[in-house]
């Protein structure tokens, strides 16, 4: 198991943790919870900048990159709707999406097509983690810097989250466009045997 390996791997637990944070109510929590999401955020990008900058890359590294990914917003999405602030609709479009584009790289990984990430889904992945930071930090602002600081941030509060919402809602927009470019682009290899 080599670092950048490491690092990958390492934002599955952590997703565990931020979550378990989410619903602590001591002080601190919250802050807590958003600068791990930061910390693993960044690991993102250190991770492959390590293997390409050591020739670390491999298969293994390039697909645990994505699923890590896909789990670490999965995991963060089914905790905002069980705290009812992300609608389900939007969680549920998100979730059909995921699964089908995994499941469309299967089919094709099948028949020796590499289906490799495109800037419409790395967009996708993009915006939906900056607008889950957003929503990470609404109660890091409303909790842990109103008690040191003597202003009411209810109002800031309110404003960071609802830019996590309309975060949330492009990459939901940008989840199915990226689905429906990758579902267009490999219909041929998806289908061909159905068409027979």
């Amino acid at each position: 198991m080599n670092l950048p390996n490491t690092i990958t791997l390492s934002r599955i637990p952590l997703m565990f943790v931020i979550v378990g944070l989410m619903y602590c109510e001591w002080l601190g929590a919250a802050s807590l919870a958003f600068w791990l999401f930061v910390a693993c955020a960044i690991g993102d990008g250190v991770d492959g900048y390590i293997a390409r900058k050591r020739g670390l890359v491999s298969t293994f590294g390039k697909l645990m990159d994505a699923l890590t990914d896909k789990i670490m917003v999965l995991g963060l999405v089914i905790a905002f709707v069980d705290r009812q602030e992300i609608p389900v609709a939007l969680a549920l479009i998100m979730l059909c999406r995921e699964f089908l584009v995994t499941g469309m790289r299967m089919v094709a990984a099948a028949k020796g097509v590499v289906v490799a990430a495109d800037r419409g889904g790395k967009t996708k992945t993009m915006t939906q983690l900056i607008a889950l930071g957003f929503l990470l930090g609404a109660p890091m602002a409303g909790r842990d810097l109103a008690y040191f600081l003597p202003w009411d941030l209810s109002g800031f509060t309110e404003v960071v989250h609802t830019i996590g919402l309309v975060g949330f809602v492009l990459g939901t927009f940008f989840a199915v466009w990226s689905g429906w470019r990758y579902l267009s682009q490999y219909r041929d290899v998806m289908f061909e045997d159905a068409d027979r």
